[in-house]
């Protein structure tokens, strides 16, 4: 029997926001219409947005000047555009234009197929990651996995690096980070989830360009077979219209960069263990498989989780989809609750501000249609939520 969670109205997601300089507990509404106060055993969540995004917004971004970024994957062909600005009314607008946001496979590297994900680094330049699919499943467009750089000043492309040679016929190019610190070898770390569940590591050295696949058909960044996920109150599997049921796999996916570099955070979507590897033996040209593995770490147990993000005291802040909450694991491995909502539906990506605001997206994406038998149960608008920390950004 199918369990339906509550479902989250347009009018309380709009009430909330309007209401953020109000004092009080957020409040959410259950089914009936009956109003219930949102939980919060440690901290409080804002509704910083209610985006009005035409799909799935499983990515978030801010610029230091408050801009804010969307991207929605381009699961099937009814997404209408992959890369979107957020404005303060909650509208929601192609970009860096709708021109750049029509897939085009005789123009790969010119044009946006599925971006998951986006990252302003220290410069203030967006840069967006391309998976290149043009479904949820199905091999990367030839020369559309890429990675984009926007600057932000001009909202111009200003850099393209082709990510063909790191990615493989079932990848499914998932979260980055970016590493501009002076001093530091420029780089840019990526997830690859895998279409199979056979996840990697990519890494990209900014100078030249050159990407290294690294982790691939490894432990770590594999989905954990017979694993279960609970979100609102029912198992995640793929649901056909005939009634089949499947597995839903998904291996490397949230990802996380230490203060000083050193050191990369992932997880597998499908398990509950957090990991961790030497960003410089992912970098290293002359290091094979086994010298890279070694440099990896089990740190234990940390819930199902999406999303990842490591504040400036190398905390890792959790998104805990089975929970509506955002948990963090503290330097001694121990775990905290942060906050939980019920409007907190499939908590995905995190972006931390210089002045201490945690963001949060909550993408529905279980209530897609292959979850549900080919019936979309997401409701837009798209809750983005925010709340203060102790620490900024790693």
């Amino acid at each position: 029997m199918q369990i339906d969670g509550p479902r989250i109205g347009r009018r309380a997601l709009l009430a909330g926001a309007a209401g953020l300089a109000a004092t009080g507990p957020a409040r959410a509404e259950a089914p009936g219409g009956r109003e219930v106060p949102a939980t919060a055993p440690v901290g409080r969540l804002d509704l910083a947005m209610a985006a009005n995004a035409p799909t799935t917004p499983t990515g978030l971004t801010l610029s230091r000047q408050g801009r804010m970024f969307l991207f929605m994957p381009r699961f099937d062909q009814t997404t209408v555009f992959t890369v979107s600005e957020v404005f303060p009314d909650g509208s929601v607008k192609p970009y860096p234009d709708m021109a750049t946001n029509r897939p085009d496979a005789q123009r790969a590297q010119d044009t946006l197929f599925h971006v998951p994900n986006g990252v302003v680094d220290g410069q203030d330049r967006l840069w967006l990651l391309d998976a290149g699919l043009m479904a949820s499943s199905g091999p990367p467009t030839k020369g559309a996995a890429k990675l984009v750089c926007i600057d932000l000043a001009t909202d111009r492309i200003v850099r393209t690096i082709p990510l063909g040679p790191a990615v493989e016929p079932t990848s499914s190019l998932n979260d980055l980070r970016v590493d501009v610190t002076p001093g530091r070898r420029e780089a840019i770390y990526i997830t690859d989830q895998g279409q199979d569940g056979q996840g990697a590591i990519v890494a990209v050295d900014l100078a030249s360009g050159r990407t290294e696949r690294r982790l691939g058909h490894h432990s770590s960044t594999a989905s954990v077979e017979g694993v279960i996920k609970i979100v609102e109150g029912e198992q995640l599997l793929k649901r056909g219209a005939d009634g089949q049921t499947s597995a839903v796999q998904g291996g490397a996916n949230g990802i996380a960069l230490s203060p000083d570099g050193r050191r990369l955070y992932y997880a597998p979507l499908m398990g509950r263990t957090l990991y961790s590897v030497e960003t410089a033996a992912l970098l290293d040209e002359a290091a094979n498989d086994a010298a890279v593995a070694a440099t990896v770490k089990n740190l234990g147990e940390k819930g199902m989780t999406g999303g990842l993000a490591a504040d400036a005291r190398d905390r890792v802040y959790l998104a805990l989809q089975e929970h509506n909450a955002i948990g963090r694991r503290n330097e001694d491995g121990t775990i905290e609750i942060l906050a939980t909502d019920p409007r907190l539906i499939w908590p995905d990506t995190f972006w931390i501000t210089p002045d201490n605001w945690l963001y949060i997206s909550a993408a529905q994406a279980n209530r897609r249609p292959e979850h549900h038998a080919g019936q979309d149960s997401q409701t837009p608008p798209y809750a983005i939520f925010r709340m203060r920390i102790d620490a900024g950004p790693a």
